[in-house]
């Protein structure tokens, strides 16, 4: 029989899950699975259990937030690439970009029929030092809103949290001064964001990038923004920000396999909505094709 790891995060989002795991594992069993329940008991636990039992199941499915998948895909990173089995995903968080991205519907008895009924595909795996990711990871206004907004007041207000908080990051954002490479590129200057990105949403924002997104391309897509000089250029900041696709003075977007930051001072860093640890340094590469995943059809 073929065996199924299913990691659930029961307390991700509004906890809505609780009442759906009968329902989500009936999918499974009718699909001729033997199943093997796990629930996350804390931070880190997803990655630890997917990296230990995740060669030995045929497929794994979570369901959580997106920190939760990148748990598990953190774990399975851990193994070598023929070992590791296709991944599911069922969004169950509040803001679920990465969801978004693989078309994967809010209701999750449907997710979970897409988790054994989708289309298989290769996606690609961010990394940077020891920490991997599956969409985004980044610096400066935006990219900390997720894990700055309480869990409570994500339960409550849902995706209305990020945007009060967006808004509120906006009031005084730091600028960090940094040299950043890529490939023959050398760019010098203090920034107020830097993101590498791997989806059509970040932090509930559709469509910044454009609408040519490729999951399995083996690069990345990259805004940053530079500070601006004079008081006249702040205005137009949020405008050139907005402008889907484009790249102009201050905002600058491109694609990339690898990039570098180096920095004057410790900064923090955010990896799929969570925390990443502070760092002066970092290099980000894309690891091609790493982790088979089910998408909508």
């Amino acid at each position: 029989m073929k065996e199924l790891l299913y990691i659930c995060n029961a307390h991700a989002g509004k906890s809505a899950v609780k009442n759906k795991i009968a329902d989500i594992v009936d999918c499974f069993i009718k699909e001729g699975y033997h199943v093997s329940i796990h629930i996350t008991q804390s931070r880190g636990d997803a990655a630890q259990i997917a990296a230990s039992r995740g060669a030995g199941v045929d497929r794994i499915v979570c369901s959580g937030g997106d920190g939760t998948l990148n748990e598990v895909i953190s774990g399975l990173m851990q193994l070598p690439e023929t070992l590791r089995p296709i991944v599911g995903y069922i969004p169950a968080g509040t803001t679920n970009d990465y969801a978004r991205t693989l078309h994967l519907p809010a209701q999750m008895t449907k997710a979970a029929e897409i988790a054994m009924k989708g289309e298989v595909h290769a996606v690609d795996v961010g990394r940077a030092g020891s920490n991997y990711f599956n969409y985004a990871y980044g610096f400066g206004m935006f990219t900390e809103v997720s894990y700055a907004t309480s869990q409570e007041l994500k339960k409550t207000l849902g995706h209305s949290a990020y945007v009060l908080e967006g808004i509120r990051s906006l009031i005084g954002t730091k600028s960090y001064a940094m040299t950043i490479r890529w490939e023959d590129q050398e760019l010098k200057g203090r920034f107020l964001l830097g993101m590498v990105t791997n989806a059509n949403s970040v932090a509930g924002m559709k469509g910044l990038w454009g609408e040519h997104i490729g999951l399995s391309d083996g690069v990345f897509e990259v805004t940053l923004i530079e500070e601006p000089q004079t008081l006249a250029e702040w205005p137009e900041l949020p405008m050139k920000f907005l402008a889907k696709g484009s790249s102009d003075h201050l905002v600058y977007r491109f694609k990339t396999s690898k990039i570098s930051f180096e920095c004057e001072e410790v900064v923090k860093w955010v990896k799929d909505g969570e925390f990443a640890g502070s760092h002066a340094q970092v290099t980000v590469e894309n690891i091609s094709r790493a982790v088979r995943i089910t998408t909508k059809k």
